[in-house]
């Protein structure tokens, strides 16, 4: 690829635009070459994080936003109403070890949940509070992991919501820090053996900015406790490249399990016996053809999950002494519904997904089905996690109605009790879901489930959100927020669509929305679109469509190639230049579902055909936008949303505001602080509210 650089200086720095004025984004042209075709990026200076420039775009951007934000009549009552239904007590399931028992609570409006723990006699005490890892709430907890005996803890921790984490090592009975921490840490579990150390994952930290620079080499290392993080071991990744390594010991301690892949679909699987010396990394997997993970032992024997010859997924066994595949026997055959699974009590869970919500099925080691957990209702269950010798397990159950509730569960009986309801001020019964098919630009069968208050009057004018994701094989399944609940309240209607690319009818399904297929989910969330203001749900004058990370380049190419659609765009954290998303930090990696510019030229065309950056056009319409994102997202690049901002304040006609509401001391999301995910929240639901013609909400709080 070949760069020419020409710098072209706007002097003025206020461009006027009806009621609004923006900051014009100065434009220093960069042209790139691709297969012979050149594409102009006037605003790559904005990817320099680290500039004085951006820091100063970013900032005067703001400044218009909230400006805009603070004027809108009813948004002080909005956040009133979200602070105080927000405000309940949540507990998490607990889990015992060594002599404690660990459990996650939050007072209701805490910026981070607290680790909380029980002595064998009931005394509860602060384990870890995350809320005085900083001043401002916006470092959390990552993961922690404690020994088999309970006796040593470790636990990672994200500052400012960076997928670059510490790792600190407690003695967890005294609590008193053991050694110093482990640093540069990046997509890892943390996983013990026995208590000589544990194993983590992390890349070599890079060159330039840590936010936003490649990272391409994912290695696997040991620490063993009481030596210094440089003598760390390598024990996987320092000779094969691969973007993502993980391992996880067995809970027999006999093995270590590791996974690599390139991209975020398809795995290579390998087997380490750790009971004997210098044992060597056995493959079980040698290809990146099929997803596959260890989910049991028994000894010598393993439990795979694979859709090796069986898109929607199914557990074989084979004995780990000769592993690879044309060894294995089915245990739990393919069905046709999505299965996964979970281990606990010592028996095997296969949670089934049917038409986006779930099924379990509970068998023994032996492949005997012994029976269907009933569930509460219809909605989304998981849990059913636990050691071989647990006799309670938990699970969770929630709909888009129903707050998460935490079940027990005896496995032997296969009775259900209520453990942990939340209290919320929420009165469910008011309140429906509805599950739709329909169809699709190609005739394809779309199912979404659409929520609201009852007695809705299909009149064509009830505000509504529309949100989908459709890609990385991610399923939506039903789950309660508060924040939809506000919505609700509202006379809002909230509808989820569960487009291709998404995992809800398995690999084929998730295929079918990837790479040159990529159209396919924009037209699903068209087509979803179009049947609520069919069926006089809403209208385009009512209807915003909201989506993060990969659904924010959803919402971006959808109000680019549909404009008259919608009212309201909600594009949050969003993959939306995607000519050079893989040169961003991890980026690389999604190429299974994007593919590169670099890939071919039919690739770089169809992706030049789509890309939300590079499909902006002057003289057009665009809805309404509150684009949102976090300055230290390191996993989609905030240029994303900058560059995407720029182009639509430059090139927007009409009076519907574009508008980049940037989140400092932020990142992709995982993490953020309740008080900011609140503010955030009721922000978009003013805004788009507003921008709907409400000048006060529609229903008394």
């Amino acid at each position: 690829m070949r760069k020419i650089i020409v710098t072209m200086v706007v002097s003025s720095t206020i461009a006027s635009f009806g009621q609004l004025k923006y900051p014009v984004t100065e434009k220093k042209i960069v042209n790139d070459t691709y297969f012979g075709t050149t594409i102009q990026d006037p605003y790559r200076w904005l990817e320099d994080d680290k500039s004085a420039e951006t820091a100063a775009w970013v900032k005067a951007e703001n400044e218009v936003t909230f400006n805009y934000l603070e004027k809108i009549p009813f948004r002080k009552q909005l956040k009133e109403r979200m602070e105080k239904l927000w405000n309940y007590e949540k507990i998490s399931a607990p889990f015992k070890r060594g002599n404690y028992t660990y459990y996650y609570k939050n007072n209701g409006l805490q910026n981070q949940s607290v680790l909380y723990r029980k002595d064998k006699n009931g005394k509860e005490e602060i384990f870890l509070d995350p809320n005085t890892f900083s001043a401002d709430g916006s470092t959390s907890l990552a993961s922690v992991s404690f020994t088999e005996d309970g006796s040593l803890v470790a636990y990672s921790i994200s500052e400012a919501g960076s997928d670059w984490n510490k790792i600190t090592i407690l003695d967890a009975v005294t609590k008193k820090k053991l050694e110093a921490e482990i640093v540069d840490v990046k997509f890892s579990g943390i996983s013990w053996y026995k208590n000589e150390g544990f194993y983590y994952s992390s890349y070599d930290k890079p060159e330039g900015s840590q936010l936003s620079a490649k990272t391409d080499q994912h290695k696997l290392y040991f620490h063993k406790l009481g030596t210094s993080q440089k003598s760390d071991k390598v024990i996987f990744g320092d000779q094969e490249k691969r973007r993502y390594v993980g391992g996880g010991v067995t809970e027999d301690n006999k093995y270590l399990i590791i996974s690599a892949s390139t991209s975020t679909s398809g795995n290579e699987l390998y087997i380490k016996d750790l009971s004997k010396a210098d044992s060597k990394i056995v493959t079980i997997v040698d290809n990146f053809e099929t997803d596959n993970s260890i989910i049991e032992n028994v000894g010598s024997k393993l439990y795979i999950i694979t859709n090796k010859n069986a898109p929607n997924q199914k557990i074989v066994t084979v004995d780990a002494s000769n592993p690879t595949p044309e060894n294995w026997k089915d245990f739990i055959p393919e069905t046709k519904n999505v299965l996964s699974a979970n281990t606990g009590g010592g028996f095997i869970f296969a949670e089934y997904m049917k038409d986006a919500v779930t099924q379990v099925l509970q068998y023994d080691y032996n492949g005997k089905l012994i029976r269907e957990v009933k569930l509460p209702g219809v909605g989304s269950a998981g849990g059913f996690g636990g050691k071989k010798e647990e006799t309670t397990l938990y699970y969770s159950f929630t709909n888009y109605t129903t707050p998460g509730t935490i079940y027990s569960y005896d496995p032997k009986t296969g009775t259900s009790k209520e453990y942990e309801k939340p209290k919320v001020d929420f009165n469910s019964a008011d309140y429906e879901s509805k599950q739709v098919f329909y169809t699709s630009k190609d005739g394809t069968k779309v199912p979404m489930i659409i929520t609201h208050k009852k007695g809705l009057k299909l009149n064509g004018k009830n505000p509504t959100i529309l949100y989908a994701y459709g890609g990385f094989n991610v399923s939506l399944t039903p789950a309660f927020s508060v924040s939809n609940a506000v919505w609700l309240e509202q006379g809002g209607v909230y509808a989820v669509a569960n487009l291709r690319g998404g995992g809800e009818y398995g690999k084929e399904w998730h295929d079918a929305g990837t790479q040159l297929k990529k159209q396919n989910v924009f037209d699903d969330f068209i087509a979803a679109g179009e049947y609520l203001i069919a069926q006089k749900y809403t209208s385009s004058d009512f209807l915003a469509i909201r989506g993060g990370s990969n659904g924010g380049l959803l919402v971006g190419a959808v109000m680019t190639q549909r404009p008259d659609l919608m009212k309201v765009a909600l594009p949050a954290v969003g993959v939306l230049d995607m000519l050079r998303y893989h040169t961003f930090t991890a980026g690389a990696g999604w190429a299974y579902d994007y593919g590169t510019a670099e890939d071919s030229k039919e690739m770089f065309d169809y992706l030049k055909g789509y890309s939300p950056v590079h499909n902006v056009k002057s003289g057009v319409k665009y809805p309404a936008t509150l684009v949102t994102t976090g300055d230290h997202d390191d996993r989609v690049v905030p240029a994303h949303s900058f560059k995407f901002a720029a182009e639509l304040q430059d090139k927007q006609t009409g009076p519907n505001p574009v508008l980049i509401r940037i989140e400092t001391n932020a990142g992709h999301g995982a993490g953020k602080p309740v008080s900011k995910t609140i503010e955030e929240i009721v922000d978009m639901q003013a805004f788009t509210l507003y921008n709907m013609g409400f000048k006060q909400l529609p229903y008394k709080i």
